[in-house]
């Protein structure tokens, strides 16, 4: 078997990963790297959906890469942008030598007695690659990405036209003239209506409950001023920074008195709404801070609604029939495609077999360690970003961190870092507890846990954690740095009194 040494192995060549690898190259030049991407092509999310109309639904702002400015005028960006973005990022920044594409990691095993992990990949013409590294970092997205949350319906395989999910859409699917039903009311299935209604006889978004979407112009008028007018990089600095307080303002509100501010954005929403669509159809159950908020660039939605070629039907499935869905209410929505946007599968750490000295790792008995690491589990960060505001925001700060634990290990002669915890006597909650959308409540039984104190919490709050990623110190007691073979397991003994106020301190 092929084995090569290096500093990190980063899992994965998205947004997440390539974020880490750009750092690695502009922070610390003399550490190896390799990401490894089991895909052909690099991109992640923005390479994987093919469906039409496929855009971010965050703006590019903070979406993008801090350390390489966006530049293009759109702020809500289609993939294939977002994805010559990422190339550009790669190729500007040196990344591509260390790019191995075709390289489905199988396995990371964790070694206390070498400080090292090895890292098992299979390539795509079936030869099997090892991997020795000193630190991991999984850039491997949240989701399953060989397939999506597709629910089996009743009288499904009475339907005679084609159901197909937008994660794997077919290229050759041919929609044009076709009565297509879209069932789900999430951001992929607000962004499929306006993309297909030009070209269908009719398209209908088929919903159990109502989500808040707001119409929000493409571009940013402010950021594309300063753009005319300024370096990139100070352009992109001032963009960046304006929508990451207006989007820290906004959240504010939304929590400290949601019954204010639900009227509020039910007013929005409804004044975009053409007269002849019913309300009630676009007046949610939840607070807006329980799912995510779908934006509709300049309206898009809206406008398929007012062409009258889409609609809104809110109710449930009780069964599918040979030319269409048959809902409980008694009502039949005629279809020859059927849209199952349903979600995604979530899963943790790219559905890689890890083990720590040779115990199997389950996320499910981890607790999160300042929003990257994993308690008791050695020289490993994940990058999960935020829900309520652009992923990439988080996972920059955790490549950020990462480069600070490695000079920290440097600096202290360390070959070990691990936050060390009794996991079983500590007070823990669910990850994301307000949150209720499907994909992130049918995962909730298999995702790690946080805990009620510092450094155990999960913030969903930029300005926050960027404190204490970049600002609080690495070495504040619960991290442990140690040698290669040193023991480190709670077994050893608890956190010493001087250990405790090393920690309190730092996290004030």
């Amino acid at each position: 078997m092929q084995n090569e040494v290096v500093d990190v192995v980063v899992v994965g060549a998205g947004l997440s990963g390539i974020g880490a690898a750009g750092w690695l190259g502009l922070k610390l030049p003399r550490k190896s790297y390799v990401v490894l991407e089991g895909r052909d092509d690099v991109g992640g999310t923005w390479d994987l959906f093919r469906y039409p109309g496929v855009r971010s639904d965050s703006d590019m702002h903070t979406l993008g890469f801090s350390f390489h400015p966006w530049k293009d005028r759109d702020a809500i960006a289609a993939a294939g942008k977002i994805k010559r973005y990422i190339v550009d990022t790669i190729d500007k920044f040196g990344v591509r030598p260390n790019l191995r594409l075709g390289h489905k990691v199988v396995s990371a095993r964790w070694s206390t007695d070498r400080a090292r992990w090895r890292i098992v990949a299979e390539r795509k013409d079936g030869v099997t690659v090892s991997f020795d590294a000193r630190f991991l970092f999984m850039g491997s997205g949240y989701y399953n990405y060989a397939a999506g949350y597709a629910p089996r319906f009743e009288g499904q395989e009475q339907f005679t036209g084609k159901i197909v999910h937008p994660q794997s859409w077919p290229e050759d699917l041919d929609y044009q003239g076709k009565r297509v039903v879209v069932i789900g009311s999430g951001a992929t299935a607000v962004t499929l209506i306006p993309a297909l209604a030009q070209d269908v006889e009719h398209i209908t978004m088929l919903q159990r409950s109502p989500t808040y979407i707001l119409a929000a112009p493409s571009q940013d008028r402010i950021a594309n001023f300063f753009k005319s007018w300024f370096p990139a990089s100070a352009a992109y600095l001032v963009a960046r920074w304006k929508n990451v307080l207006i989007g820290r303002a906004l959240r504010w509100y939304l929590t400290r008195d949601p019954r204010k501010m639900r009227p509020f954005m039910l007013g929005l929403m409804h004044k975009s709404l053409p007269d002849h669509c019913d309300k009630a159809d676009f007046t949610p159950r939840h607070e807006p801070t329980q799912q995510r908020v779908c934006l509709a660039p300049d309206g898009d939605f809206f406008n398929a609604l007012r062409s009258r070629q889409a609609s809104v039907v809110t109710g449930e499935i009780d069964r599918l029939v040979s030319d269409g869905v048959l809902l409980k209410s008694g009502e039949k929505l005629a279809a020859d495609i059927i849209v199952t946007a349903t979600g995604l599968k979530l899963q943790r750490g790219g559905n890689v077999d890890i083990s720590v000295d040779g115990e199997p790792l389950n996320f499910v008995r981890t607790v999160i360690y300042k929003g990257a690491m994993y308690s008791n589990v050695p020289n490993f960060m994940l990058a999960f970003g935020y829900t309520g505001a652009s992923w990439t925001l988080k996972a920059d700060l955790v490549a950020r961190y990462l480069i600070r634990v490695l000079r920290q290990m440097d600096a202290a002669g360390a070959d070990i870092a691990v936050p060390v915890a009794d996991v079983d006597a500590m007070k823990t909650t669910w990850m994301i507890p307000h949150f209720t959308s499907g994909y992130i409540v049918r995962a909730r039984e298999h995702m790690p846990r946080q805990g009620f104190e510092l450094p155990w919490q999960v913030h969903q709050e930029y300005l926050k954690d960027r404190k204490i990623m970049l600002r609080q110190r690495v070495d504040d007691g619960v991290l442990k740095l140690l040698k290669a073979g040193q023991p480190w397991r709670l077994a050893a003994g608890p956190l010493s009194e001087s250990e405790i106020k090393t920690a309190v301190a730092a996290a004030q």
